[in-house]
Order: C-alpha cells, then sequence, then structure tokens
C-alpha cells in the first residue's frame, strides 16, 4: 500500500483547518498557501472530502472551507480510504472485489488478511484531534 499525495495532503489541510476552525471558513487559497499546495490539485481533494461529509463549503464573500465534525471524530483510516479508495495491501481485500478462484488454496491469503486488518486498525486509531498534537506517539525512542 502506497499512500498518494491526495491522501497526504488531504490529512495536512484538515489539521490546518482544524487549527484555523476559530476564524470559521476558511478560505481555500489560504490553506494552499500555508500548506504549499495547489490551489487547483487542493480543490479535487476538498471536493472528495466535501463529499463524504468531512468538510461543509461555503460560496461568496466570507465563504470557504471548515470541518464538518470535530477532529476527535475525523479518524485518519477514513479520512485515507476517502481519498485512496482502498487500503487494502492486495487486490483480492478490496472492498467488492471477486472471490479470488485460488482463495482456497492460497497459502498467503491470512497474511494478506492479518496485515490488512492491522493496517486498518492503526490508522483508525489516529484521529485530525491527534495529528495536531505536536508530540507523536512513538516519538520517544529510547535505546
Amino acid at each position: 500500500m502506497m499512500v498518494s499525495t491526495k491522501g497526504r495532503y488531504a490529512l495536512r489541510v484538515l489539521v490546518d483547518m482544524a487549527e484555523h476552525q476559530s476564524e470559521g471558513y476558511v478560505p481555500l487559497k489560504e490553506i494552499a498557501q500555508r500548506q504549499d499546495i495547489s490551489e487547483k490539485y487542493l480543490e479535487s481533494i476538498v471536493k472528495t472530502l466535501v463529499k463524504g461529509g468531512v468538510l461543509t463549503g461555503l460560496r461568496g464573500k466570507g465563504g470557504g472551507y471548515r470541518l464538518g465534525k470535530s477532529p476527535d471524530q475525523c479518524a485518519v483510516g477514513t479520512i485515507l480510504r476517502m481519498t485512496e479508495g482502498s487500503l487494502s495491501p492486495v487486490a483480492c481485500l478490496e472492498p467488492g472485489a471477486a472471490p479470488c478462484a485460488r482463495s482456497s488454496a492460497c497459502r498467503t491469503y491470512a497474511m494478506w488478511k492479518g496485515l490488512d486488518k492491522v493496517i486498518g486498525e492503526y490508522l483508525d486509531g489516529f484521529t485530525i484531534a491527534d495529528l495536531m498534537r505536536a508530540e507523536q506517539p512513538g516519538d520517544y525512542y529510547v535505546i
């Protein structure tokens, strides 16, 4: 599994918006400047997030975007599935995938299924609120 720029940027944008949520609707142009992301590319990311109910938008003067949910209700796994389509490490585990003809004899299926579960549980364990914190789990590696 490789997370694309769309998924990575979506997380950066949501953290940025959460940090500026007291300002009300935040113009896309401001987010693009702060995050050094093309405004045009950001439009496609925001469109996906609005469609998914994570953001709400307001047109016109004073318009922009804001979080549709509180940062602690926005799971990283949900955001990445929304932007990436799937987090599955192999095609046979993707949602809606046709049953594999080899699944009964596949010696690697259980391993892939376990990895898929670990990835999902790990990413679902983080929220945008967690990403807002300067100190992240794992930052204190001691030998």
